[in-house]
């Protein structure tokens, strides 16, 4: 799903996001970022990921992608309680760099302020054991670069294996920088496509 500024498409500037069925404590973050109205992204993958299926979308830098996503990863997990003892986390954000999952952090701190929810940032640079014994933790929203991912998965830090839904954050770009046997790896450790929101 690709955005675009034809004219079919400018419409798609007129939905509020208040249009979706929500539930409270993910309004509550929208009021307090000040989000009003959907971009065409969110317009047009809303709807789908909402009701429970698997999207993929490109636009531009800026265009509200990373709220998407996370909108719908508040609503579905507070929507659908854990089932079992928790030992890992229930969404995992995949994204190529340091800078980007920190900004993924910082917007899902913001926006989910009001859900309960727990988001953790993983990648290197960073005190490994401190992040690892964070990890341990069971965050409910895991984010990460793929290698910092994949070792503490391998140590048995964390599973991937209660993942009920999965972002890929700039595939492209994780491609170009050589990461997809990385990606591959832990699409492996993650639920059967047909039993995760993708």
């Amino acid at each position: 799903m690709t955005e675009t500024s034809t004219g079919a498409e400018r419409h798609l500037t007129n939905v509020r996001l208040f249009d979706f069925d929500l539930p409270d404590e993910v309004r509550w973050g929208l009021v307090d970022a000040g989000f009003v109205f959907a971009t065409p992204i969110q317009a047009r993958t809303l709807p789908l990921t909402l009701g429970g299926r698997d999207v993929a979308g490109q636009a531009q830098t800026g265009t509200g992608k990373t709220a998407a996503f996370l909108i719908t990863i508040f609503s579905r997990l507070l929507r659908h309680k854990r089932k079992g003892p928790a030992q890992g986390p229930r969404a995992l954000i995949i994204a190529p760099t340091r800078e980007l999952v920190v900004q993924i952090r910082q917007e899902s701190e913001a926006l989910g302020r009001h859900t309960g929810l727990s988001t953790l940032a993983v990648f290197g640079g960073i005190d490994y054991r401190l992040q690892r014994d964070a990890v341990k933790t069971v965050p409910d929203i895991l984010v990460g670069t793929p290698g910092r991912l994949i070792d503490y998965e391998q140590q048995g830090a964390t599973t991937f294996k209660d993942v009920e839904i999965l972002v890929v954050d700039e595939a492209d770009r994780m491609f170009d920088m050589g990461l997809i046997r990385d990606l591959r790896k832990i699409l492996r450790r993650c639920p059967a496509y047909d039993r995760r929101q993708t």
